[in-house]
Order: structure tokens, then C-alpha cells, then sequence
């Protein structure tokens, strides 16, 4: 059985409504926000603050790194990434 690919968290810059911030997130989990953004036809950048604007509306928010990783669980245990309905 082959290892996962363990590797800490990296810094990676974003765009939420126009102002900059970065993330922390494991390369693996960069690679599948990449796939999901590319797989709906939006930016990373565009995907990000679509997932940030639900983890606010959240009970009790997670931070933004946490939520972009339950986002990708969640999208890929439901049978992965559907456009956005707008």
C-alpha cells in the first residue's frame, strides 16, 4: 500500500473581494481546491471566498484553511464538484 503524501501546510496568497490574505494549507489539499475551481469553471480565487462566504454564515465558523479542507471532503464524499447555482 503506497504512504499518503505527507507534507506541512504551505503559505498560498488569495483574493476575497479584492483584498489579498493567505492560507495554510497542505499541498494535497491545494491540488484539489485547484481541481475543484477548474472543474466549475471559476478562479481559486473566486472558489475561496465562495467558500468563505458560507463558513460565516456558519453556527460556529471554522477558520478559512479548515473550511476550504470540509468543503473538499464534504463536495468529494457527495460525489464531487457540481458548478455553483447562482
Amino acid at each position: 500500500m503506497e504512504m499518503p503524501p505527507y507534507h506541512p501546510p504551505k503559505k498560498y496568497s488569495v483574493r476575497i473581494d479584492g483584498h489579498r490574505t493567505s492560507i495554510s494549507l497542505e499541498p494535497l489539499f491545494w491540488e484539489k481546491l485547484c481541481t475543484a475551481a477548474a472543474a466549475r469553471g471559476q478562479s481559486i480565487n473566486a472558489l475561496v471566498a465562495e467558500i468563505d462566504a458560507e463558513r460565516i454564515t456558519a453556527e460556529t465558523p471554522p477558520g478559512l484553511a479548515g473550511a476550504i479542507r470540509i468543503w473538499l471532503v464534504s463536495r468529494e464524499k457527495s460525489g464531487w464538484i457540481a458548478p455553483a447555482a447562482h
